[in-house]
């Protein structure tokens, strides 16, 4: 795969990566957060790919929900559950609200921070996701944790263009649960995101797939 790849072709290999457990990269747009994602389906993520996480992205490694899978666990928008006044209104200067619900561990993992224990974490997540009837999620999984959930828009891409509804839209578009990890990619020098030229830079070393949100928008929206 390669991250010069742009428009139709680059979608259709993204989801082609997604569904065969390989990350792909996708920058949201310059006029919104302007950060670039790396991006797995969350059932592929392996103890590796946390570390592939952590290391070469940096962000805050997430596990975005489908909307109805995240109302059957009755997982609530953080800000809605938090009774504080640093919960209130407050301009976000990309989008409307935040994405946040709460965090979680697996009952099976320990600290829950080790790269095993996420990466347990999140595959847990992606199984629920494929069957939310047959879930019992408190049984399941505890609360504080250390992944962060982010609830989906409804509608996704026709009420927010996120990451969180980018990546589940590929999800979806790629026959796959709902359930996605996304993780900004950082940049050690600069201290801000990675430029979208540094992120395509590291897709050409990896050979993985570059998506521009337009890409995104203009096969699903």
């Amino acid at each position: 795969m390669s991250g010069r790849s742009t428009g139709v072709a680059a979608f259709d290999r993204a989801l082609e990566a997604l569904a065969a457990g390989e990350p792909i990269l996708v920058h949201d747009a310059a006029d919104r957060e302007g950060e670039t994602d790396l991006i797995y389906h969350a059932g592929a993520v392996t103890p590796d790919a946390v570390a592939r996480l952590r290391n070469d992205a940096g962000g805050l490694i997430c596990v975005a929900l489908g909307h109805d899978v995240a109302e059957a666990f009755d997982l609530p928008f953080y800000t809605e559950e938090v009774d504080h006044p640093a919960a209130g209104d407050h301009d976000l200067g990309y989008d409307e609200r935040s994405s946040f619900s709460l965090t979680v561990n697996h009952r099976e993992t320990y600290t829950g921070i080790t790269d095993n224990d996420r990466s347990r974490t999140i595959r847990e997540l992606a199984d629920a996701a494929a069957a939310p009837a047959k879930t019992d999620f408190a049984t399941e999984f505890r609360v504080p944790g250390h992944v962060h959930i982010l609830k989906g828009a409804p509608d996704l891409l026709a009420q927010r263009r996120g990451h969180t509804e980018l990546g589940l839209a590929l999800a979806e578009a790629a026959d796959l649960p709902p359930a996605v990890v996304v993780c900004e990619m950082l940049d050690d020098e600069t201290g801000q995101a990675l430029s979208p030229a540094a992120a395509r830079t590291y897709a050409d070393r990896h050979d993985l797939t570059y998506l521009e949100g337009s890409d995104v928008l203009d096969r699903l929206s």
